[in-house]
């Protein structure tokens, strides 16, 4: 075992599994890569983490997260440039966001130190499983869990934060066809929506289920009042052009701050494109379907990056698409976003951050 720079201890593997993963077909989330970074709180502070192979967690069937769902994560990604270096993209954002549910879900703050340099260390470990194909990429999936073995409910005391990383090839392969949901609810005022806490996407699995059983992709969520307003896909941000506007739901305490969302919508309005960021309701939706204004409709996700959407429906209304090849807006920012990740183009914002 070796000491880092920051006192992070390391235990590399043995033998790397990564003859084990063909280049050729890169699942999203079937892979993982050698190592993981383990950070333990307790007793009010954060002890030094440890880089160490990728193994199994010991824990107590009582332990609280199991029962209580104190447990939060945040996606990131990591790239190579031109030069073979890895690089990560835009992971202060992805800490700060992970410390604004933390604080919701009455879980400690993640130090920047254990998050972004434990983050670059891991990756500098196993940069060799930073896959390069055109699409691909390393996905990085930082999580924090209540460990107190207790079952009373209260707010936890003791925490494990862990970083993994698993190569990743496209979370979509075609665009996606999604189903307009008013009947179940994802979040409410009040509530945990704007927080990448589990608990979001637990109750989601269920109504998910049933529109793929209908042939469908993902849930458009609706607002739990009026069942109208659009909210966001299970995994994404939503955006929508209508005619010569790009137009997405403004953040609320329902709707998760997407960090690919804030690129995005930086990228158009250098472009100088207009961008709403307003209430936008499903009727607004269908009549601008209906008089011939409704150019793309896409997702945002740091795991699908931009997902066009094919098709959308609302109770027996089926809104097609025009071909994806012939939109202007998502597919210039598919590109675009991909060359600022993966180094072919200039950063001039600071996004990319260099391991």
């Amino acid at each position: 075992m070796s000491v880092s720079a920051l006192g992070i201890a390391v235990e590399k593997v043995e033998k790397s599994r990564i003859n084990e993963l063909n280049p050729a077909n890169i699942q999203f989330g079937k892979s993982y890569s050698d190592h993981m970074l383990v950070a333990e709180f307790e007793h009010g502070e954060w002890k030094q983490p440890v880089i160490k192979p990728f193994a199994n967690l010991s824990l107590s069937p009582a332990t609280t997260f199991m029962h209580y769902g104190q447990a939060i994560f945040e996606g990131v990604k990591a790239y190579k440039d031109p030069q073979g270096n890895p690089v990560i993209f835009r992971p202060y954002d992805n800490l700060k966001r992970m410390n604004i549910s933390a604080e919701r879900m009455a879980m400690p703050e993640v130090p920047e130190e254990i998050f972004v340099e434990g983050m670059r260390q891991l990756i500098e470990l196993d940069k060799d499983w930073i896959p390069t194909a055109e699409g691909t990429s390393l996905y990085i999936r930082p999580f924090m869990i209540a460990v107190d073995e207790f079952i009373g409910v209260k707010p936890a005391e003791k925490f494990l934060f862990i970083i993994i990383t698993s190569p990743a090839g496209p979370y979509y392969a075609n665009p996606v066809s999604i189903y307009v949901q008013d009947k179940y609810v994802r979040a409410f005022p009040g509530g945990i929506g704007y927080t990448k806490a589990a608990g979001n996407y637990g109750m989601s699995m269920y109504p998910t289920l049933q529109i793929r059983k209908m042939g469908y992709d993902q849930i458009l969520w609706t607002d739990g009042f009026e069942h109208k307003y659009v909210q966001e896909i299970g995994t994404m941000n939503v955006f929508f052009v209508i005619g010569d506007k790009v137009i997405t739901p403004n953040i609320t305490e329902t709707i998760l701050a997407g960090v690919t969302r804030d690129s995005v919508i930086t990228l158009l309005r250098e472009k100088g494109m207009t961008v709403e960021e307003r209430p936008l309701s499903i009727d607004e939706i269908e009549a601008a379907y209906k008089e011939g204004n409704l150019k793309e409709a896409f997702g945002t996700g740091t795991a699908a990056s931009i997902a066009p959407i094919a098709k959308l429906t609302y109770h027996d209304d089926e809104m097609q698409l025009p071909p994806v090849a012939e939109w202007k807006v998502s597919n210039w920012l598919k590109e675009e976003l991909a060359a600022i990740r993966y180094g072919r183009k200039e950063d001039i914002h600071g996004w990319v951050f260099r391991v």
